[in-house]
């Protein structure tokens, strides 16, 4: 007798930083071309994790299991006579995503998820606006 199909849990002990980064780029290369035409002053990147800081800043416990984060101005508050300093930046988080995720397509489907609704930001799409439109 064959044991039923169960799912591969993706922790622990994780895919391994390489494969998460190719995995966050997948979900960047599916964004339409017209967009990602437009994040030519956005650095995307992979974090293991967000800092303690960064959670008091944005005003979350300690423990809140934070997938990613806009850091900027989106585009729709920005002036054309003083352009932002610097890059803005989107991190994505590796080990909350890979400890919510029971599945390496679930975890796929959460970063694309996630890279999509911190570029919604980046937008200018609040996550009361995300939330309707299902990239809460």
């Amino acid at each position: 007798m064959t044991p039923p199909h169960r799912p591969i849990p993706v922790r622990p002990p994780g895919i391994g930083t390489e494969a998460f980064a190719r995995l966050v780029e997948q979900a960047i290369d599916r964004i339409p071309e017209e967009l990602r035409a437009c994040l030519n002053n956005v650095v995307i990147s992979v974090k293991r994790r967000p800092s303690q800081e960064l959670l008091a800043d944005l005003g979350l416990p300690p423990d809140e299991p934070l997938f990613g984060v806009y850091l900027g101005v989106p585009l729709t508050e920005r002036s054309v006579g003083e352009p932002p300093l610097y890059p803005d930046a989107i991190h994505i988080y590796q080990e909350p995503l890979e400890n919510f995720c029971t599945t390496r397509e679930q975890l796929l489907e959460e970063i694309e998820l996630t890279v999509v609704h911190e570029i919604a930001h980046f937008f200018g799409f609040s996550d009361e606006q995300l939330e309707k439109m299902g990239y809460g």
